[in-house]
């Protein structure tokens, strides 16, 4: 390695380093190592906020090649604390790009370690489960990074939904410019010809949501009005939208309380959607838990079963924790939805009222589109309520 290329450092909490090349900014984070088995898209891992605190190896071999485009942000900006990969692309080259990922990641203060072996990284965590992870681009020595990497507190118990959610309540794309023209289930419309249809207002619960939901939502038929993950119940009421909608996020379910109380008090009187975090939120709402996954489900190649159909979805995933199947079926909720990789719930519905929520990432960005119909069943669900 010439004395030119500066070195980067991966460290895990069992002792285990890994050496490569580092890009982006010179720093140092600690974190929870995942990794991410998607092909594309990294520019939408990079800055969902459901990544808040992880460190995320690729699996796919080269990163970089298309650089970054103004357009595919998911957020204000990158939300990772760490970025591993086979190889960063020296080129990019695409007509939509603006930047590297290599100046990205440089101007997010966010370290980047290259040249290392992902596929170890990969079967390590596959094996022994997530791992407490230091990543550095700074002049640190082994047993430097393995002791800042066991320090890391982990997730347990942790509420990082409050370091990503919106400040205050605001609405979304108010002129509907972000997202392609609303359909109704059967037809396409022209922008123009959007006011013959019933556009709901939905409160979206933003716990760390991506712009890509938001955009669905609005391309379904809904006018999205966000409110922080902290807004009560009486502020969403006063505000009388014709639905809710919880969104993905970072961290521990279990620790967002506050969420939980909000969320069982809107669920007796709005057709309710909730998506990951928003799923997690429903199921301890309702009085069941959630339990931390050995290794979480992240990547746009995800299968999910459907019991009720039997109809059988590739999904879009990015999450550590999962729904306890046999409480959720204490409390009356059904599970829709089960991973056929290893059988954990990833669907619910309530039997007496219209509410329902996926463990995946139905707005697929990046990730297959076979969940778009959920929001068509959304609409569908918001409308036979508000005709009632």
């Amino acid at each position: 390695m010439g004395s030119s290329i500066q070195s980067g450092i991966v460290a895990f909490e069992d002792g285990t380093v890994f050496r490569g090349r580092a890009f982006g900014a010179t720093a140092t984070n600690v974190g929870e190592a995942c990794f991410n088995t998607s092909m594309t898209g990294y520019q939408e891992i990079l800055t969902d906020p459901s990544y808040f605190s992880q460190i995320v190896t690729m699996t796919a071999v080269q990163i970089g090649n298309y650089g970054i485009s103004k357009e595919d942000m998911e957020s204000d900006g990158a939300k990772v604390k760490g970025f591993i990969v086979r190889e960063v692309s020296p080129n990019t080259s695409n007509w939509r790009s603006h930047q590297s990922i290599q100046d990205f990641l440089k101007e997010a203060g966010i370290p980047g370690v290259e040249g290392v072996d992902t596929r170890a990284i990969t079967k390590k965590l596959r094996v022994s489960g997530a791992l407490k992870a230091c990543i550095s681009t700074e002049d640190l020595s082994d047993e430097e990074a393995i002791k800042m990497a066991k320090e890391f507190g982990g997730l347990i118990g942790v509420d990082f939904v409050k370091e990503v959610t919106a400040k205050e309540a605001y609405h979304w794309d108010p002129e509907q410019l972000q997202s392609t023209p609303f359909t109704v289930p059967g037809t396409t419309l022209l922008r123009e010809d959007t006011s013959k249809f019933s556009r709901f207002k939905v409160a979206a619960i933003d716990f760390g949501a991506k712009f890509s939901i938001y955009r669905k939502l609005q391309h379904h038929g809904f006018d999205v009005h966000v409110f922080p993950a902290t807004a009560s119940a009486e502020e969403i009421r006063e505000f009388n939208p014709h639905a809710v909608f919880l969104s993905n996020g970072p961290g521990d379910p279990a620790a967002v309380d506050y969420a939980h109380k909000t969320v069982k008090n809107l669920i007796e009187d709005y057709p309710t959607f909730g998506i990951c975090l928003g799923h997690q939120i429903i199921t301890h709402a309702l009085g069941a838990k959630t339990f931390k996954l050995k290794f979480g489900h992240r990547g746009g190649n995800q299968p999910v079963k459907n019991l009720e159909t039997g109809k059988v979805s590739i999904t879009a995933q990015n999450h550590g924790f999962a729904s306890t199947r046999e409480e959720l079926e204490r409390v009356g909720a059904i599970v829709t939805e089960v991973n056929l990789n290893d059988d954990t719930v990833e669907g619910l519905r309530m039997k007496d009222k219209p509410v329902f929520s996926v463990q995946y990432h139905p707005e697929a960005a990046p990730g297959p589109n076979d969940a778009d119909p959920l929001f068509q069943d959304f609409y569908r669900m918001v409308k036979k309520h508000h005709e009632a």
